[in-house]
């Protein structure tokens, strides 16, 4: 069973950072693509960037130049540095793990509960 867990997210004022943690447990042999979405009021989940294990990072066009996405291999752990925030980034943010169980198997995609980041004046 894989567990997939996020944390950091809450309330700043435009123009602010914030950082977001995700860290997948369990039984993993590998992990190849971790990410994260976003869904906000009233909208479809969408890409917010993705990172492979070899460190490929891919952005949505929305925060292309202020989110940073980035990865810990060694204990399954993936950040969303987010820069210059704006109120249409609010939304509650899932992080995603590609997992591999054993060797040889087909990857499976884990979700987090999600967590709620407000930009707000």
């Amino acid at each position: 069973q894989v567990h997939v867990v996020e944390s950091g997210g809450g309330s700043v004022r435009p123009g602010g950072p914030l950082r977001l943690s995700c860290t997948a447990s369990g039984t993993i042999f590998n992990i190849l693509t971790m990410g994260w979405y976003r869904r906000g009021p009233g909208e479809r989940r969408t890409l917010v960037a993705d990172i492979t294990s070899g460190g490929h990072a891919s952005y949505g066009e929305s925060v292309l130049d202020r989110f940073t996405i980035s990865r810990n291999n060694d204990n399954n752990t993936v950040y969303l540095q987010m820069n210059s925030l704006k109120p249409e980034d609010t939304a509650v943010y899932y992080c995603i793990a590609d997992v591999q169980v054993t060797r040889g198997s087909a990857p499976v995609d884990y979700w987090g509960q999600g967590t709620q980041v407000t930009v707000s004046s």
